[in-house]
């Protein structure tokens, strides 16, 4: 279900800092028009860490109802505190989510036996398929192949989004695995080296601005064109770079706002795009014809 070009998509503002619905709508038509196989709302890329509680399950509830069956979608719900993403992940299960995108527990730091117990908890509770989300960089705690293999043994465990940059552990995860669970990349310049070994498609955050391409290059490696895929991904590394000059996901909001598909407006603690990297944005943007 959750394969092939996945897109972790923005959540639009309006001036006033408001939950822009009907930006949001025209967002997910984008993507739906461009190949988009699933749409993933409340991730690190959708500010879900700036969201209410409200807010969070307006957005979903949004996506889903926009989405209406044409592709699965994968609710954001992951959180620190157990008990607080069996909450909010038994919610997006009531209004209609197909699964459940999980990022490790941040801030804690937990042992790995703590990962282990807490996606087993979650696992155990809510009956949804579940993808494992594995960021250090924002996190603070690697999850080891070791326990994400311990994951892939229970039933409802469906997959893991890594974003370690780690390509050793990524492989370990891939040949260990056995086909229990898909690995999905994280990171848009290692989506190709990665299929390469066997992943089985990206949470996107360059989709948000180029679907069409995003899913050219995994549907080039699902078909067997590795040549084909090999240069659109060398093509788009300046662009996956590009998403990455400061924190996600400010530039790729900065992005989309230049193409005029939604509003800047962030939410503290980010800030607007620095001048100097808003001219390197714009910069690489001409060159991909974005505008």
């Amino acid at each position: 279900m959750f394969r092939g070009s996945m897109v972790a998509i923005i959540t639009p503002f309006d001036k006033e800092g408001r939950f822009d619905g009907e930006k949001y709508r025209q967002l997910i038509e984008f993507q739906l028009a461009n190949g988009t196989d699933v749409i993933v709302p409340c991730g690190t890329t959708g500010e879900s860490a700036t969201l209410s509680y409200e807010e969070h399950d307006e957005v979903i509830r949004v996506c889903i109802e926009q989405v209406n069956k044409r592709v699965p979608v994968l609710a954001g719900t992951g959180s620190n505190a157990t008990q607080e993403a069996i909450d909010i992940s038994l919610h997006a299960k009531k209004l209609g989510a197909d699964g459940v995108l999980l990022v490790a527990p941040y801030y804690n730091k937990p042992s790995q036996e703590g990962l282990y117990l807490h996606y087993r908890k979650i696992a155990e509770t809510v009956s949804l398929p579940q993808v494992l989300y594995n960021v250090p960089g924002r996190t603070g705690v690697n999850m080891a192949a070791e326990t994400t293999l311990r994951l892939a043994a229970l039933p409802n465990v469906a997959a893991i989004k890594e974003a370690s940059g780690n390509m050793t552990q990524i492989c370990e995860i891939i040949h260990g695995a056995e086909d229990k669970i898909d690995v999905l990349s994280g990171d848009d310049f290692l989506t190709f080296p990665m299929m390469a070994c066997g992943a089985k498609g990206v949470i996107s955050v360059t989709a948000n601005i180029m679907p069409k391409q995003v899913k050219g290059m995994v549907t080039a490696v699902q078909q067997g064109n590795w040549e084909e895929a090999r240069k659109i991904h060398l093509e788009m590394l300046a662009i996956h770079n590009a998403m990455f000059l400061e924190a996600n996901p400010v530039p790729v909001k900065t992005a989309a706002a230049l193409m005029g598909k939604c509003e800047p407006h962030l939410r503290l603690p980010l800030a607007p795009l620095s001048a100097a990297n808003l001219d390197r944005l714009k910069t690489v943007m001409k060159r991909y014809q974005l505008i």
